[in-house]
């Protein structure tokens, strides 16, 4: 009887991304509803780095990232490359971890050698999940409020005067999280309005 099921579920979820870009022309937004106001803050902040010298490194993950047009941007993966572990021997302008950190088992250390690849006044870049499920990748292990990030980024080297830390969440996407679908897409309905007291993605800006 599982059998069964399983092929039902794909057969669902073949049909809904199928149907997806045919709902976009009625409004619907097939955008992952999590990261939209935290990539649109990200690009706000990102519009002042020059696309063709900014020196860009991508820890494991560079998704929207690495679609912005930076001329030198350059990706490491785990485990091949372990940031609790390594450092490469090059300096960067930029580092971004998006969805990196909650799966790290020493995360001081890994900001650490994150500080330590940055070119002077270079900035470092943080996305982590807050009011979300733990999704083992292959540990999850960490969660920072926006006022906890800047502490932990202070803790590792940078100046808390030069970080700004930012959140976006609200209980409706929890609870469409929690009860429904694992990363939604907004969709028709899907709020961004943004309740403080329930932050779901959690993002810092910090400068060397």
């Amino acid at each position: 009887m599982i059998e069964p099921a399983h092929k039902l579920y794909r057969f669902l979820r073949a049909c809904k991304h199928a149907l997806v870009p045919l709902l976009r022309g009625f409004g619907y937004d097939g955008r992952d509803w999590y990261r939209i106001s935290l990539y649109e803050d990200c690009d706000r902040f990102l519009a002042k780095f020059d696309r063709d010298t900014t020196r860009v490194l991508a820890i494991s993950s560079p998704q929207h990232f690495g679609e912005l047009g930076f001329k030198h941007f350059t990706v490491v993966q785990y485990p091949e490359f372990d940031i609790c572990r390594d450092v490469l021997g090059q300096k960067f302008d930029l580092i971004i971890a998006d969805q990196v950190f909650e799966h790290v088992k020493y995360p001081y250390r890994a900001a650490r050698n994150v500080h330590a690849m940055l070119a002077p006044r270079g900035y470092f870049l943080m996305a982590t999940p807050f009011m979300v499920r733990l999704h083992q990748a292959p540990l999850d292990c960490c969660r920072w409020s926006a006022e906890g990030i800047r502490y932990f980024l202070s803790e590792c080297g940078f100046d808390e005067s030069k970080i700004v830390s930012s959140s976006w969440g609200n209980r409706s996407y929890i609870w469409r999280h929690f009860w429904g679908t694992w990363w939604p897409m907004r969709g028709f309905f899907g709020s961004l309005r943004n309740e403080p007291n329930f932050p779901v993605a959690v993002w810092a800006f910090a400068q060397k």
